[in-house]
């Protein structure tokens, strides 16, 4: 990624790309060079880290919703209760044997 060229030159100073490994530059150079790319790097990573930090929030908001929302719609299914409901009713209703 870092070989890239720009698709077009450019005449201002400032963008055009450089290798510091062919262009001779002095210790001082290099050195600025370093803690340019240094802040660089640590700006995108303060970046991403808030970006990846706000994706893990809204990721674990939507898990706990499907979680909570799962709890409260099967707190609310009665089917057990009902199918239990309509057996005793069936034995009441039915005919009194001995077996019963």
């Amino acid at each position: 990624m870092a070989d890239k060229t720009p698709p077009q030159k450019s005449n201002a100073p400032y963008a055009a790309r450089i290798d510091p490994t062919k262009e001779g530059l002095s210790q001082d150079q290099m050195h600025f060079i370093r803690q340019v790319e240094l802040e660089q790097w640590k700006r995108r990573t303060s970046k991403l880290r808030t970006r990846n930090v706000v994706t893990g929030l809204a990721i674990g908001a939507l898990v706990l919703g499907i979680y909570g929302y799962t709890f409260y719609s099967v707190s609310q299914e009665r089917i057990m209760d009902e199918i239990d409901e309509e057996a005793k009713r069936a034995r009441m209703q039915g005919p009194k044997t001995s077996a019963n």
